[in-house]
């Protein structure tokens, strides 16, 4: 049994789900290019200092529903991601 207001809302998700790739598909080509820069220049993969403003900045921002510590995990997930693509495509490891 579906209910059609489950059902409505639940295709509402799938396409914000959609959007969301998108944009973390543009994020990590944004994040190789940045690995191709550094590697120019000799400069390391992991930039703690960016990360933590990265995360201080999304913290601020946060309105909810999702708590501080669901945006810390989320970001912190997708910073690694982009390191371990970047390492990857980069850096050839």
């Amino acid at each position: 049994m579906t209910i059609p207001e489950i059902e409505v809302l639940r295709e509402e998700i799938d396409k914000i789900d959609s959007e969301l790739l998108k944009l973390l598909n543009a994020r990590s080509l944004l994040a190789l290019k940045i690995g191709e820069i550094k590697k120019i220049h000799n400069l390391p993969v992991f930039d703690p200092e960016r990360e933590k403003n990265i995360i201080e900045r999304l913290v601020k921002e946060n309105s909810g529903p999702l708590d501080n510590n669901a945006i810390i995990r989320l970001f912190e997930r997708i910073i690694d991601e982009a390191r371990r693509l970047e390492r990857i495509k980069v850096k050839g490891v």
